[in-house]
């Protein structure tokens, strides 16, 4: 059979270049969501941000925990240079007591969602035991490139600022307990706080929006004497 030239305008395929690009960017960068928290540590704040696409159970199990207030008084039990940040379990990794509520949150277990995004740097990564279904309150922050961690361990979140602070964990000094490389000074997480990037960005215009709306008051009124004396 003879070949058959079909004539497709240069737009179209310029078109379908860009929707195949930001589909592939998509599935390659899932968007984090509008929530940040904050973790207020003694060597200073990191802040993460959720992955609810990728990871939507995890997602609203660790932010009740968040609300709930469990990881104040918690602390990073391990600490690996250039691989992980590990927050240690809620139950047993606070000073301070929890309470009943607190300790149900703490204690349920999430089912494992596994996905193809990849452990690169910067990523939040549960922990969890041999069970795939077993993560509870721990989880790492990637400290470095983990590929041999893909597909088995359920990622839902991103740091999104405090990589001075992740620094300052990987030049303390450390032991060894088994697997675990533990820092020889204890990491607590102070206080935590979240707060919503929406919200922040609506305040921020309904400031700006009131700043105009006086502008333009002051200006009408100015034409009004001018105009009617």
């Amino acid at each position: 059979m003879g070949a058959c030239n079909v004539w497709i305008p240069f737009s179209l395929l310029c078109c379908v270049a860009s929707v195949i690009s930001v589909s592939a960017l998509s599935q390659e960068e899932p968007q984090l969501g509008s929530v940040r928290v904050v973790f207020q540590t003694n060597y200073g704040d990191i802040e993460f941000g959720f992955l609810p696409t990728v990871a939507p159970k995890t997602v609203d199990h660790i932010f009740k925990l968040v609300r709930l207030g469990c990881y104040n008084t918690n602390h990073f039990f391990r600490v690996d240079k250039g691989f992980v940040a590990q927050v240690a379990d809620v139950v047993g990794g606070r000073t301070a007591p929890m309470n009943e509520e607190q300790r149900r949150e703490g204690e349920k277990t999430v089912v494992g969602e596994f996905s193809d995004v990849k452990h690169v740097k910067g990523v939040l990564s549960m922990g969890r035991f041999e069970d795939p279904n077993s993560a509870q309150s721990s989880f790492s922050m990637l400290l470095g490139d983990a590929p041999h961690l893909d597909g088995q361990y359920a990622i839902f979140g991103r740091v999104t600022r405090g990589e001075e602070t992740l620094k300052k964990f990987e030049q303390l000094p450390t032991r060894r307990e088994g697997i675990f490389v533990m820092p020889r000074e204890r990491i607590t997480i102070l206080s935590t706080y979240y707060y919503d990037t929406e919200m922040e960005s609506c305040e921020t215009e309904r400031s700006v929006l009131k700043r105009k709306l006086a502008a333009s008051a002051v200006e009408i009124e100015r034409q009004r004497m001018k105009c009617f004396p």
